[in-house]
């Protein structure tokens, strides 16, 4: 057989697999480029060369960025802000804010992340305004693939077409450049869907709907019994515990309040020094009167947001949390002695309360008094930053109720490291708006600055990234390759040539779109792209054409992935909460792919010149 037949059989090969799902998509793209090898279409450098590409590497970046920007609490903000802003009666209002900023956070995040960042946010939203959920995530999604043509991150196609754009001599498109084109299918998409998506969607909730953490800690002060009567209060510096041990801090005199700990002011953790100093917090529980005595003679400041006395606002800041955690059959902490306020082994958590069947237990237990003697199926309430309560809940001798770090993604909007993450993000945006740095460089930069400035660990980097579609890219970009250098792009090319005949460059970009499209409703997008990229240069080439807006075009194809839950993972992330079935996503996704195909075709030749 001939480079280009092992080319072609490899190619239907991957698509069959692809289609009938049965590999996973990883080890279908592997089996790719050893092909390529083993079939002496490439050499192993060749076929191996993907994992090297800065293409590759950027898109890798990206993922860990996007997570900084989650883990902080900058998607959270966001979608409050929706919240506030959505109101109760316009569904039209609502439409348009879900709509606007989940392109705009898919622009700079990419399509995953800003669905999975906002997808249980619409939820709530779905159910405080006793609305159905299939009303409002298809939207939700489309609007996320419209959104990913408004910038350069917006998903890794647009990475490849610049990328190939380069390649062909052309230069690559520049950050915002995407936009020319992605506002106009934005604009298309959010009134088809005010206008029609009400009688083309189903009334209907899901059977599978995420959990809504945005009131958990009112939720645990008030099953703990600390709703009210907390407080945290600093000490100043005339205070005459400044100097002393914590273990002076005396309230005899007030028989109304219970120390819980003595804090770090930087850190907000447990105090580790041996003296308290200005700056550290005292955390009590009792009643408001005494409390406030006490401040007054022991010159200690309320902390503004805990002056209420609030447990929720007291216990859970931007600075700490709070997690529930139940003690499990054979656990080493059965029969250990505990009590409010006890500093865990770890020195980093506070046990603020213990639950025995649901009713406190360990109240007016102290130190002194022995405490009392944990059981299987005790639940105990755990206080620290959330640094600590990330690390330290991994351990096989209790059961955490809620991941705290679940917890803090939704309820604590610009938690710690979100200002410096949104400067990462807009310094990484300037890079590459501006050309400065390959992109690669300018997302190796934002990624390690994400890492250095310890919004992430290593370890939760490499969690980060898409593994899947990193690998997924990597593998099946030596096919690009293949295509190119065994001629089987250019035969293909000609072919699609020789079709539209004399009918000119709008019957190619048209031909392009709808192989696109149809294959892209089958696999995913990317290897969709990957494969339709070399083909559309070749095609360009043939035509005496420029390539560029023959990518671009076959960008926008890509973007279209409407008809079925598969064609993306988003599509089939809101399957479950929507309680849509596979025959709901063609009912609004055909006038969508319709209108992109109107964009592609006919205005995607008005910015970008033939």
């Amino acid at each position: 057989m001939s480079p280009i037949a092992y080319t072609g059989a490899i190619i239907a090969v991957a698509v069959v697999l692809f289609v009938s799902n049965r590999l996973p998509v990883v080890i279908v793209s592997m089996l790719v480029a050893l092909a390529l090898w083993a079939t002496g279409v490439l050499t192993i450098g060749q076929a191996l060369g993907g994992f090297g590409d800065p293409a590759v590497i950027f898109i890798a970046s990206l993922f860990v960025v996007s997570a900084g920007l989650e883990i902080t609490g900058v998607t959270a903000w966001a979608g409050q802000l929706l919240i506030r802003g959505a109101g109760e009666e316009s569904r039209t209002r609502l439409l348009v804010l879900t709509m606007s900023l989940v392109a705009l956070l898919t622009a700079l995040i990419s399509v995953n992340g800003a669905v999975a960042a906002l997808l249980p946010v619409v939820v709530v939203i779905a159910v405080r305004l006793r609305r159905n959920s299939s009303q409002l995530l298809m939207p939700l999604v489309f609007s996320a693939h419209a959104g990913s043509m408004l910038a350069l991150t917006g998903t890794p196609v647009n990475v490849l077409v610049s990328d190939a754009a380069g390649d062909a001599g052309v230069g690559m498109f520049g950050f915002f450049e995407f936009a020319l084109v992605g506002v106009p299918l934005l604009a298309g998409t959010m009134a088809i869907i005010i206008l029609f998506g009400k009688q083309l969607l189903p009334e209907r909730n899901g059977a599978t709907m995420p959990s809504d953490f945005s009131r958990h800690a009112k939720t645990l002060v008030e099953q703990y019994g600390l709703a009210s009567g907390v407080f945290l209060m600093r000490v100043r510096a005339n205070s005459p515990y400044v100097g002393a041990l914590p273990s002076a801090i005396d309230l005899a005199a007030y028989p109304e309040l219970q120390l819980v700990a003595v804090q770090d002011g930087e850190t907000a953790s447990p105090l580790r020094r041996a003296v308290v100093a200005e700056g550290d917090h005292l955390l009590l529980r009792g009643e408001a009167a005494a409390a406030a005595a006490f401040a007054s003679e022991k010159h200690l400041a309320f902390r503004e947001e805990a002056s209420s006395g609030k447990g929720e606002e007291t216990l859970f800041n931007r600075s700490s949390g709070l997690a529930e955690v139940v003690i499990p059959p054979r656990s080493g902490l059965i029969g250990q002695s505990v009590f409010p306020g006890m500093v865990t082994e770890s020195g980093d958590l506070i046990i603020l309360a213990v639950q025995r069947g649901g009713a406190e237990i360990a109240a007016g237990a102290t130190r002194h008094g022995g405490g009392i003697k944990l059981q299987a199926g005790d639940t105990m309430l755990l206080q620290g930053t959330w640094k600590a309560l990330d690390s330290h809940l991994d351990d096989p001798d209790v059961l955490v109720v809620n991941s705290p770090d679940l917890v803090r993604r939704q309820a604590v909007p610009m938690g710690p490291g979100a200002r410096q993450a949104v400067a990462i993000l807009v310094a990484m945006v300037l890079l590459l708006a501006t050309g400065v740095v390959p992109p690669a460089v300018a997302g190796l930069l934002a990624a390690g600055a994400i890492v250095l400035s310890g919004i992430m660990t290593v370890e939760q980097s490499y969690r980060a990234i898409g593994w899947t579609t990193v690998i997924l890219v990597a593998a099946m970009m030596p096919l690009s390759t293949a295509m190119m250098e065994t001629g089987a792009a250019k035969l293909m090319a000609e072919h699609l040539v020789d079709v539209v005949g004399d009918a000119g460059p709008l019957a190619l970009l048209a031909g392009l779109f709808v192989m696109t499209a149809i294959m892209g409703q089958l696999i995913s997008n990317t290897a969709t792209a990957l494969i339709i990229i070399p083909i559309s240069v070749a095609a360009a080439a043939a035509m005496g054409i420029s390539p560029r807006p023959v990518l671009m075009s076959v960008a926008v194809a890509a973007a279209a992935a409407f008809l079925t839950p598969i064609a993306t993972p988003t599509n089939l992330m809101v399957m479950g909460p929507g309680g849509y079935a596979f025959s709901d996503y063609w009912k609004l996704g055909l006038p969508l792919l319709l209108w992109f195909f109107v964009v592609a075709v006919f205005i995607v030749p008005l910015i970008w010149r033939f």
